[in-house]
């Protein structure tokens, strides 16, 4: 039975007894080497709970010049290599490779033989050690934490003896491995199910649900054919465009009128918002007599006007009751000028169909910008208002199992890493028995 002290370290808290504490300048130096010659032939890129990879978009740097590389470090094999805009979220790894790493990451070698770089790997991957670092840290909370060597230096790290060290590291390579492989499964299992659903809907969005029905060319000549009695119509011809409030958080308030915006659009409520189910901030309620137009109703559309990535052009939400609510910043409104099933609209919306013709229209490199111009020219197929009911009744109730499997699997991976951290932060504590 293990004897602990205080390690006098407040994210730390006991450790065992014969261990040491040193400062992280005792253990890690700082390797600032620059590339001057090219002699290292490529580029590192640093992904979260995978490591350091090659960067296989640029791969082999053959042809960039010294200007395209300037202000490039190198990192050796078994360097620590910490992303110093998400440290503080546990993004690092130990490199297997000799390469090239971009100026936002710190490289670190352990300073003598006496030490496994493993070990301290998992230090940086625990909550208190983030939590530490996060004390220093300037930037957007849990976005762009930046922190620089000056502040990891004033960490104490501990030290146990090189044997113990060594089992450890060997200790959670193996139980990381089977966690990581286990949330691999589940991973592609998500996909699979992603993917079942999108061509469920994009088969019933389509072709319908009678599959005797007669077809007819759509026009279109990458589709196809549509049921003869549908229309093509595009967007500026079902529904009216309008802008969200000219806003930024600032204007957020504890109390007033609910208001949603793109980064809600994006991450929290896709597809259909529900204010007596969601939450969202508040803006004052002087915009209703101030902008009255950017006030949203039941059956509307809300579009984020820009995205980080290509896949998220064309995100949305639609409004499924009648509290006030207002559409914030980065937003497009589409109301409809006729009556359509809202449902019917959400599921089509979502389809790869209508995704296509947005993200074959958005400009942008680092954000991409989808503008009303570009929504009011999609195409869209138009059943009749009873079969658009039933096609998203249908769709409602089918999609809603897979999404129960989905959110179920989710829990799973949510669980698991849970488990992962917690078994890092006692095993490098020194709280197991080995």
């Amino acid at each position: 039975m293990k004897n602990f002290k205080n390690s006098g370290i407040e994210w730390l808290g006991e450790i065992p007894e014969h261990w040491e504490m040193k400062p992280l300048r005792a253990i890690f130096n700082q390797r600032n080497e620059q590339n001057k010659v090219l002699e290292l032939q490529t580029i590192l890129s640093l992904v979260k709970d995978v490591g350091v990879i090659p960067y296989e978009e640029k791969g082999n740097i053959g042809n960039k010049s010294k200007d395209d590389l300037q202000g490039y470090k190198i990192a050796r094999i078994n360097d620590l290599v910490l992303n110093k805009m998400n440290a503080v979220i546990g993004s690092l790894g130990v490199s297997k490779y000799n390469g090239l790493v971009s100026p936002i990451y710190l490289v670190l070698y352990i300073n003598d033989f006496n030490k496994i770089i493993n070990y301290y790997s998992y230090i940086f991957q625990t909550k208190t050690v983030q939590k530490f670092l996060r004390k220093f840290a300037y930037g957007i909370m849990e976005i762009r934490e930046s922190i620089e060597f000056i502040d990891f230096k004033k960490m104490f790290l501990p030290l146990p003896p090189l044997k113990e060290q060594e089992q450890i590291a060997n200790f959670l390579d193996e139980k990381c491995e089977k966690i990581q492989n286990f949330i691999k499964k589940k991973e592609k299992l998500l996909s699979l199910l992603q993917e079942q659903k999108q061509a469920l809907i994009n088969e019933t969005i389509t072709k319908g649900l009678d599959k005797n029905v007669k077809l007819k060319n759509s026009g279109i000549e990458w589709l196809g054919e549509i049921p003869e009695h549908w229309e093509v119509r595009k967007l500026k011809m079902l529904f009216s465009f309008g802008n969200g409030l000219n806003i930024t958080k600032a204007d957020f308030i504890s109390f007033g009128i609910p208001c949603i915006s793109y980064g809600e659009i994006h991450s929290k409520y896709p597809c259909r918002l529900d204010l007596s189910v969601h939450k969202l901030p508040f803006v004052s309620e002087t915009y209703l007599n101030d902008k009255p137009q950017s006030l949203l109703s039941k059956g509307d559309f809300v579009f984020a006007d820009t995205s980080e990535d290509i896949e998220g052009s064309g995100n949305f939400t639609c409004i499924q009751s009648n509290i006030p609510l207002f559409a914030g910043y980065h937003t497009i409104i589409l109301r409809p000028k006729t009556q359509i099933y809202s449902l019917y609209f959400s599921f089509l919306f979502d389809s790869i169909f209508v995704r296509n013709q947005i993200r074959e229209k958005v400009w942008g490199v680092k954000v991409f910008s989808i503008t009303k111009s570009i929504l009011k020219e999609v195409q869209c197929f138009i059943p009749p208002l009873k079969e658009q009911e039933q096609i998203a009744n249908f769709l409602d109730e089918k999609c809603e199992k897979i999404d129960s499997l989905i959110t179920k699997i989710k829990k799973q991976i949510e669980l698991i890493k849970e488990y992962k951290t917690t078994l890092i932060n006692e095993a490098v504590c020194g709280r197991m028995n080995l």
